[in-house]
């Protein structure tokens, strides 16, 4: 059930990381981030699937590097 949980955050998360591509959108990515590090924890707490967590531990790697790559992280 948490995997399931995780999948779903990791799946919002995503598709917010996805808009905040767009030209002068990449400060979103800060709100993106704690979204997508709460759902890596609960699909760590999921002892079945690890889909979830993977999902969630994508986003944290694109937004990343968008933030990187727009000047938000120095």
């Amino acid at each position: 059930m948490l995997n399931v949980a995780s999948l779903i955050i990791g799946v919002v998360a995503l598709v917010c990381a996805a808009i905040a591509f767009l030209p002068f959108l990449g400060w979103a990515n800060w709100l993106i981030l704690p979204l997508a590090v709460v759902g890596a924890g609960i699909g760590q707490l999921s002892s079945s699937g690890r889909a979830g967590r993977n999902l969630n531990l994508f986003v944290i790697l694109v937004g990343i590097v968008r933030l990187s790559l727009g000047g938000g992280i120095l």
